[in-house]
């Protein structure tokens, strides 16, 4: 009996030696993926948590893609508890019991900011909780960059933090009908092209009202009588100008090519050629995920579009774009050029190559 007794006394001892082992092997393998725990936490709750966040790693670190574009709220007084279980409730957590374990493990149980967060991007339920730490801001900021397109402003919305919503800001643009413009507009035009790109501060809660007042605002400041009289000068109405400007934007991204693209058109347009420009058929073709869809097709050329610049002489009905300073001051400032054409650099560059004759244009064809 003794035998035995010492025999099951040392199955006891081992059992536990391997416990203990495992245990020390399961909290050093939760340091290295989450962190060294919280110095408050006692030897058993380190222990216990530690265990908790080995079964439940795969769900702590998987991102969520639910998460991109949501946002969150969390009230004053709410506890960890109360705010895991929103957050799954929202389909922003897999589950509540791990994201809590994480939390209590690193001492941000308590720590948690009130506010409404707004998420961009797809995030684990790890970097979700650093997330909820941090105060969010009492300001949004929204960058307009230039030669983006109604939708594609409606689009950066959710992630700059403001509350309007990307349907708002398209219903608030759809008419140009009673906003305060500098120049006179086409009855059924919308507002594109006085959405001036900018980087742009409001609080969060700013109305769409607000949002667009501020972008004409920025427009009216760029659009001055002395820009529209240099316009007129070239033959052309303040908002021809506008037009064309879009186009300008559209064609490149070098600003000092834009000058010389202004200056073919308006030779174009002089001698009575069409513009033949593809960014005014990427606008009639555009739709959600691909608002300029490129390279345009020999049958995409043929599309029947006031925009189709291509088909139709003069410039399209409207603005494509909203433009940047660089592309109005391009417009009222045209280049000195005989060119009548220009063509993408075979380089790769996305520089153009300017041609007088339809021949040399030929020519500059990329091999």
């Amino acid at each position: 009996m003794r035998r035995l007794g010492c025999l099951v006394l040392w199955l006891g001892l081992c059992l536990l030696c391997l416990a203990a082992a495992w245990g020390w092997h399961a909290l050093r393998q939760t340091e290295a993926r989450f962190g060294p725990p919280a110095a408050s936490l006692s030897a058993p709750a380190r222990w216990r948590l530690a265990l908790a966040l080995w079964r439940g790693q795969t769900a702590l670190l998987t991102p969520n893609q639910a998460t991109a574009g949501a946002s969150f709220t969390i009230k004053p007084g709410e506890t960890a508890t109360t705010v895991a279980r929103q957050l799954t409730e929202a389909g922003l957590l897999p589950q509540p019991e791990p994201f809590v374990a994480y939390l209590r493990y690193k001492g941000w149980d308590t720590g948690l900011q009130h506010g409404t967060f707004r998420f961009t991007r797809p995030l684990s339920p790890v970097a979700l909780a650093a997330a909820l730490r941090e105060r969010p801001p009492s300001e949004a900021v929204l960058v307009v960059l230039p030669g983006w397109r109604r939708e594609e402003i409606a689009q950066a919305l959710p992630s700059s933090g403001l509350r309007l919503t990307p349907e708002a800001f398209l219903q608030a643009t759809a008419s140009a009908q009673g906003a305060a413009l500098p120049i006179r507009v086409p009855q059924g035009a919308s507002l594109e092209g006085f959405l001036a790109p900018a980087r742009y501060t409001w609080p969060r809660g700013a109305t769409a009202a607000t949002v667009v007042q501020g972008m004409l605002a920025r427009s009216a400041a760029r659009l001055t009588p002395a820009w529209q009289q240099a316009v007129r000068e070239h033959g052309l109405t303040a908002y021809q100008g506008l037009i064309l400007a879009s186009i300008v934007q559209r064609e490149t991204r070098y600003a000092d090519e834009m000058p010389l693209i202004a200056a073919v058109y308006l030779r174009r347009l002089q001698k009575g050629m069409r513009l033949q420009a593809d960014p005014t058929v990427q606008y009639a073709l555009g739709k959600p995920g691909q608002w300029w869809p490129a390279p345009l097709s020999a049958q995409a050329l043929q599309i029947d579009s006031p925009y189709n610049t291509y088909l139709y002489p003069g410039l399209p009905p409207t603005p494509i774009a909203n433009p940047g300073e660089e592309a109005l001051r391009a417009v009222s400032q045209p280049a000195q050029t005989d060119a009548l054409y220009f063509r993408a650099a075979c380089d790769g560059s996305g520089r153009h190559v300017f041609s007088r004759t339809f021949q040399e244009h030929l020519r500059q064809a990329c091999p």
